[in-house]
């Protein structure tokens, strides 16, 4: 199977899949490494890893080239995040072709107003249910594969409230997205009704410091959620450590206390596969 359908498969399947976050390809391969079976390529993180907030500042060709030097980098299925689909439905018809072609399994696309904010900070505006409809519509539509899956979002929960937020989503899923992604609801009992609301298959998502509560996996399997995305974890980690490392080199002059703490020179070169570019090298180079 190809990667878009091994997440088909994996989706309707029984159980909870979790999938971590990465910012790049590096962190992309670290989680294939780690022996997941998808990973989820976050907007936040492309954001962040050029030292922006998750403010809708990059744009699609900015983040296709992020996308792209992921998925060539790992053979498990990526998810993507589209965020608006950079505008309106004809916006989302061109976006579409594009992630397509990047490769992605999937891509969730979000009814906030263009340029959207984290899901997670104050301030943010929506678009009306039937246009968001629309653009779902015209992604359906706009697929060439039909094992692509399309992910449906919305950030109502913040703007008009919990009962808002599953009633659009109804309306997203019957315009022929595959998942629900109903984005931070602030409670436990909220995220317990999730599930149960609709036929399709729902997604979560998962972090510290957010609206949502950060429950187990055990737990959110058994409301019934069918994927978990934990879009930060990787990145919130890589950030501690690099700071870390930097105040004991300008303490020290050196990283010496530090490196117990850090990989090593064979392990570093696994993670970017070098044996691999090695053996081509002298498979096709002349000596």
């Amino acid at each position: 199977m190809n990667p878009r359908q091994r997440l088909r498969t994996l989706i309707n399947q029984p159980g909870y899949l979790i999938v971590p976050g990465a910012y790049d390809a590096l962190t992309a391969r670290l989680i294939q490494i780690a022996g997941f079976d998808a990973l989820y390529l976050t907007g936040g993180g492309y954001s962040r890893a050029c030292g922006y907030p998750d403010l809708g500042l990059l744009t699609m060709s900015e983040n296709i080239q992020h996308i792209a030097r992921a998925v060539d980098a790992v053979d498990i299925p990526v998810i993507a995040d589209m965020d608006t689909g950079y505008g309106n439905a004809l916006n989302v018809v061109r976006a579409v072709r594009e992630y397509e072609k990047a490769g992605v399994a999937s891509f969730h696309l979000e009814d906030q107003v263009s340029p959207k904010k984290c899901g997670h900070y104050e301030g943010k505006q929506l678009i009306g249910k039937a246009e968001m409809a629309g653009k779902i519509k015209a992604a359906v539509d706009t697929r060439r594969d039909e094992d692509l899956v399309i992910i449906a979002r919305t950030d109502a929960r913040a703007v008009e409230g919990f009962d808002a937020a599953i009633d659009r989503m109804h309306a997203y899923l019957e315009a022929g997205a595959d998942i629900g992604f109903v984005e931070a609801p602030q409670t436990v009992e909220e995220m317990g009704r999730i599930p149960g609301s609709f036929t399709k298959p729902t997604l979560v998502n998962i972090f510290e410091g957010g609206k949502t509560p950060p429950l187990p996996a055990k737990r959110l399997e058994e409301m019934g959620f069918r994927i978990g995305i934990y879009p930060s974890q990787t990145h919130r980690a890589a950030i501690f450590a690099a700071m870390e490392v930097l105040a004991v080199l300008k303490r020290d002059g050196d990283t010496a206390a530090m490196e117990p703490r850090m990989v090593t020179f064979q392990d570093r070169e696994k993670a970017v596969n070098s044996a691999y570019w090695r053996g081509l090298e002298q498979k096709y180079m002349a000596e």
